[in-house]
């Protein structure tokens, strides 16, 4: 009689964060709940992932809008493993000393995205501080796999921050993926409690030095509001992000993953997110994504399609 060994991951999803006090996670408002999957394609989705052995950002950063996305096929692939060497207080990815890098995985995600039929598709990364390169070379194979199988699928890469790793960005930047996205996620003054193994102007230099490298790769970068920040900081990051040539800027809700990341300061209304939109605008952003769902991915196929479209008209005039 044969029997199946079930192996159980017995550890702590972030043991930094163990010891921390106890934040209550507030009772979201109306506009920002979402139905649970119950779509047939989410599950077809969800087995590719599976059988790919592939790990991805929706799931491993508790997105709210993945039911939504995998039902239409549209998965964020997280290479390089499922552990993060940073601790960011508002992330939900496990941290820990990661794995070595899978020298196949490359080939797994472009077949998946074959398989997905893509039309565009998302690749971000945990941080990997231990790599020389912070894993830079993993994300140019990465492009170079799936270029090779899915040629049509516009790629836009969402990548950490390579502090400390000279002549990384450059690796990824010669792979020419059709958008760099890096997030800055908040503003300088909540960098120490939310951010703190990053630095705001190693960001924000990077996205700046994207432009330099390869004038026609899309910039892009994120942000989350509701962690106390005020709106003249939102403010001075899009002016910020504006002397670096970021052409498309998205805006979210912070949603609160566990009681042991950081509090909920307040929910914007979509009215408030609105305004920053028209913000971004008249600042100069090429295109602005800002409700309250909105995440760096999503909706990414159509956002590309009207990022290209603006990029177009602009050129025209």
């Amino acid at each position: 009689m044969s029997s199946t060994r079930i192996t159980v991951d017995h550890r702590l999803r972030h043991p930094e964060k163990a010891a921390r006090p106890d934040n209550p996670i507030q009772r979201k408002p109306a506009w920002i709940r979402v139905k649970a999957p119950n779509h047939p394609v989410y599950h077809e989705t969800r087995n590719l992932m599976r059988d790919n052995r592939l790990t991805t950002v929706c799931e491993e950063a508790s997105c709210p809008n993945i039911g939504e996305c995998w039902s239409q096929r549209h998965a964020t692939m997280m290479i390089m493993g499922d552990t993060c060497t940073r601790a960011c207080s508002f992330c939900n990815v496990r941290t820990g000393q990661p794995d070595v890098l899978d020298g196949d995985e490359p080939a797994r995600v472009a077949d998946a995205v074959a398989k997905l039929g893509l039309n565009h598709v998302v690749i971000t990364s945990v941080d990997r501080d231990d790599l020389a390169d912070g894993g830079a070379a993993h994300f140019a194979a990465v492009i170079a796999a799936v270029r090779a199988a899915a040629p049509a699928t516009t790629i836009e890469v969402l990548t950490p921050d390579f502090l400390r790793k000279p002549g990384a960005l450059e690796v990824v930047v010669q792979a020419r993926p059709d958008v760099f996205n890096h997030n800055l996620e908040t503003v300088p003054r909540l960098y120490p409690t939310i951010r703190p193994g990053a630095r705001y102007y190693q960001s924000l230099r990077l996205l700046d030095r994207v432009k330099q490298l390869d004038p026609t790769i899309f910039t892009k970068s994120g942000m989350m509001v509701g962690l106390g920040e005020a709106r003249p900081e939102v403010g001075q990051v899009m002016d910020d992000l504006r002397i670096a040539e970021v052409d498309f800027l998205t805006l979210g809700q912070y949603l609160q993953p566990t009681v042991k990341h950081a509090a909920v300061a307040d929910f914007v209304t979509p009215d408030e997110f609105a305004d920053y939109a028209s913000l971004a605008r008249a600042k100069g952003f090429l295109l602005v994504s800002a409700t309250p769902l909105t995440r760096s991915s999503y909706h990414a196929d159509a956002d590309f399609a009207a990022l290209r479209a603006a990029r177009a008209a602009l050129l025209a005039r």
